[in-house]
């Protein structure tokens, strides 16, 4: 007779093994780790508002490092060569003040950048496109002082929208 503790025990045993069955460690793209590298040219600014592209050039190269399906390439000899225009810097009104229309309380504030990879020995570009990055934030007394503190979420959120494409996408 099994016991009720040890049935119990193998059934989460089985469950817990069945649940790791498609989990993958390492790059899902079928590169080798480490295989091949990507240099990050610095991005244009268009939208007419400072910062950004340091945040987001800095934001992208550490994204890549964590991921590491690329080696990030500070040479300029990387196999894959990643370009970028900063089109639009965006803020929309989410939700106001109570009791007032007028006075926004949260944010919607996104960065949209023309990003394009190519392969250096080929010219092949392997995707070219809008890429965007967003975030909420809430203003207190200074809107100012809320858009420098988000400015790094927002160009977060592109990197990591730009990694999953160069790592993942199908191009």
């Amino acid at each position: 007779m099994i016991r009720p503790a040890l049935l119990l025990s193998l059934s989460l045993a089985a469950l817990l093994v069945a649940g790791c069955a498609g989990y993958r460690l390492g790059p899902t793209n079928g590169e080798t780790a480490g295989g091949k590298s990507v240099q990050v040219n610095f991005f244009q600014n268009q939208t007419g508002e400072p910062r950004l592209v340091e945040a987001v050039n800095s934001a992208l190269r550490k994204r890549l490092q964590q991921d590491g399906t690329y080696r990030l390439d500070t040479r300029g000899a990387g196999d894959v060569v990643l370009t970028g225009v900063l089109t639009r810097f965006d803020r929309a009104g989410i939700s106001y003040q109570p009791g007032d229309i007028v006075t926004v309380r949260d944010y919607n504030l996104s960065i949209t950048a023309k990003i394009t990879a190519t392969e250096r020995g080929s010219g092949r570009v392997i995707f070219d496109r809008l890429v965007t990055g967003k975030s909420i934030i809430r203003v207190g007394t200074d809107l100012g002082s809320g858009e420098r503190q988000a400015v790094p979420l927002i160009a977060d959120d592109l990197a990591k929208n730009t990694a999953s494409l160069l790592v993942d996408g199908a191009w």
